[in-house]
C-alpha cells in the first residue's frame, strides 16, 4: 500500500473564483457589536477586543476590595460574639494554611502513588495539635479537667499520649520507606515539620494570647493589617528607594512612614480596647461574648498611673502627667509588626519564588491564599505571647493550680485534709454554715 507523503498538499476541486477560493455563503451570524477580519488565508475571524492592563488592575481591585470587607466583617462577627469562635477561626486558618505550604512542593508524579506519602503529613497535624491544643486546655482549664473522671487520666498523661501518637507516625515513616523514593520521601518528612513548625506551633501561641485576653490577639493582629494598609499607602505616595529584592515593590520610604503611623494607631486603639473587660479579661466563661462580658481584676498595665517628668526639660509645662503602661508597651508591639513582622512575608516571597509560584493557593480571590494573609501574623502572635508572659503577665496561684498541686503532689488522706482545712476555715469566716463542716466530716468518715 503507497504511503502518502509528508509535505505534499493536494489540491481540492473548488468553484471558488480564480484563486481557488470558495465563495462563503453562510449565513452572518456574529453578534452586530463583533467586528470580523480576513485572516492570512482569507477566512474570517472574529475579532474579540483585548482586555486593557487598566481594567484588569480595575476588576482585581474591586475583587480585592470586597473580599477584604468580607474577611474584616466575619472577623469581626466572630470576635464578638465570643473566644469559642475567634478559637475555631485560628484552628481552621492554621489548618488551611498547612495545607497550602504542603501542597507547593512540587510532588514526582512516579511518586504520588507512595503509601502514606500524604497520609502521613496529616497524621503529624494531627498529632501536633492534639499536644498544643491539650497543653493550653489543661493550662488554663485544670479545674475542670482536674476534677472530671473521664477527663483526669488524658490530662495526667497528655505529654506521654502525645508522645507515642508521634512516635508510631514516625514508624510508619520508617515502614513505609521504599527503595528509589529516599530523597523524596526524606524531604516531604522534613517539609512537614517545618511547615509544623512555622504554622501550627506559631498559630498555638495565639491562641494562649486569646486565652490571656482578647486584647492580646486583636491588638497584635491589627497592627500588622494596618501596617501593611499603611506601608501600601505611603508606598505608592512617596517611595522611591527599593527595601529587599525579595519583594520589589516594598520601599524603604513606605517602610519607615507605615511604622511611624502604625505607632500613632496603636496608641489610639489601645486607648479604645482599655475600657472594655471583654478585651483585658482573661477567658474564664468560653460561653462570653460582647454582649454578656467578662469580669476581672484589671491587669496593672491597664491602669493609669502618675509619671513625673525631669522639671528642667519642661519648665513651662506641667512635669506630671496620669496614662496607663500600656501605652508604653505599645511602642514596642507597633514597633515590632512594623519593622520585625514585614520579614515573615519576606521570608513567604522567597519561599514561593524557590518553587516558582505567585501564591500559596487560591482560598481567597483576589488575595491568594490564606498563607498569603497570615505570614507576617504567625511571627507577630509568637511575639506577642512571648512579650506578654516575659514582662506584663502576673503570676498569680490560680484555683487550677492549687488543685493539680494537690492531686500530683499529696496522698489521698492529705487530700481530705486539705478539703476538711478549707472547710473549717469558710466557716470561721462566715462564709459556709456550721452544718456543711459537719456534713463533710460526716461523708468522708462514711467514705474510709
Amino acid at each position: 500500500m503507497a504511503k502518502s507523503r509528508r509535505g505534499v498538499q493536494f489540491q481540492h476541486r473548488t468553484n471558488g473564483d480564480a484563486n481557488g477560493r470558495r465563495p462563503d455563503t453562510s449565513e452572518d451570524t456574529s453578534d452586530p457589536g463583533s467586528p470580523s477580519r480576513l485572516s492570512a488565508d482569507g477566512k474570517a475571524e472574529s475579532e474579540q477586543p483585548e482586555i486593557s492592563e487598566y481594567e484588569k488592575k480595575k476588576q482585581t481591585f474591586i475583587t480585592r476590595t470586597i473580599w477584604t470587607l468580607i474577611m474584616i466583617g466575619g472577623f469581626f462577627i466572630a470576635m464578638f460574639s465570643g473566644h469559642i469562635y475567634i478559637i475555631g477561626v485560628v484552628t481552621a486558618l492554621q489548618i488551611i494554611s498547612f495545607k497550602e505550604v504542603i501542597g507547593i512542593a512540587q510532588v514526582p508524579s512516579r511518586a504520588r502513588n507512595l503509601p502514606f506519602t500524604r497520609s502521613l503529613n496529616w497524621y503529624f497535624l494531627g498529632t501536633t495539635m492534639y499536644f498544643l491544643y491539650g497543653e493550653s486546655v489543661i493550662y488554663y482549664f485544670k479545674h475542670i479537667v482536674l476534677v472530671d473522671r473521664v477527663l483526669l487520666p488524658f490530662a495526667t498523661h497528655h505529654r506521654f499520649i502525645s508522645f507515642m501518637l508521634y512516635v508510631i507516625g514516625f514508624v510508619f515513616f520508617v515502614g513505609s520507606l521504599q527503595k528509589g523514593h529516599y530523597r523524596f520521601q526524606f524531604t516531604q518528612f522534613a517539609w512537614t515539620h517545618m511547615a509544623l513548625y512555622l504554622i501550627v506551633v506559631q498559630a498555638h501561641f495565639i491562641m494562649n494570647n486569646i486565652f490571656e485576653g482578647m486584647i492580646w490577639f486583636f491588638l497584635p493582629a491589627s497592627l500588622v493589617i494596618t501596617n501593611d494598609i499603611f506601608a501600601y499607602i505611603c508606598g505608592i505616595t512617596f517611595g522611591r528607594t527599593q527595601l529587599i529584592k525579595l519583594s520589589p515593590k516594598k520601599t524603604v520610604e513606605g517602610f519607615v512612614g507605615a511604622w511611624i503611623l502604625t505607632i500613632v494607631f496603636g496608641f489610639a486603639m489601645t486607648n479604645v480596647l482599655m475600657r472594655s473587660k471583654y478585651f483585658i479579661c482573661p477567658v474564664n466563661d468560653l460561653g462570653a461574648n460582647i454582649f454578656t462580658g467578662l469580669s476581672c481584676t484589671p491587669n496593672p498595665v491597664f491602669i493609669p498611673q502618675a509619671y513625673t517628668l525631669p522639671s528642667f526639660l519642661f519648665a513651662l509645662y506641667p512635669s506630671t502627667f496620669q496614662i496607663a503602661p500600656m501605652q508604653f508597651h505599645i511602642l514596642v508591639f507597633a514597633t515590632f509588626a512594623s519593622l520585625i513582622a514585614p520579614f515573615g512575608g519576606f521570608f513567604a516571597s522567597g519561599l514561593k519564588r524557590t518553587f516558582k509560584v505567585k501564591d500559596f493557593g487560591e482560598s481567597i480571590p483576589g488575595h491568594g491564599g490564606i498563607t498569603d494573609r497570615m505570614d507576617c501574623q504567625f511571627i507577630m502572635g509568637f511575639f506577642a505571647f512571648m512579650y506578654y508572659q516575659s514582662f506584663i503577665a502576673v503570676y498569680r496561684q490560680s484555683v487550677g493550680g492549687v488543685i493539680e498541686m494537690a492531686i500530683q503532689g499529696l496522698t489521698v488522706e492529705e487530700q481530705v485534709e486539705v478539703v476538711k482545712g478549707l472547710a473549717k476555715y469558710l466557716v470561721n469566716q462566715g462564709q459556709v454554715g456550721g452544718k456543711v463542716l459537719e456534713c463533710l466530716g460526716g461523708e468522708l468518715q462514711l467514705r474510709r
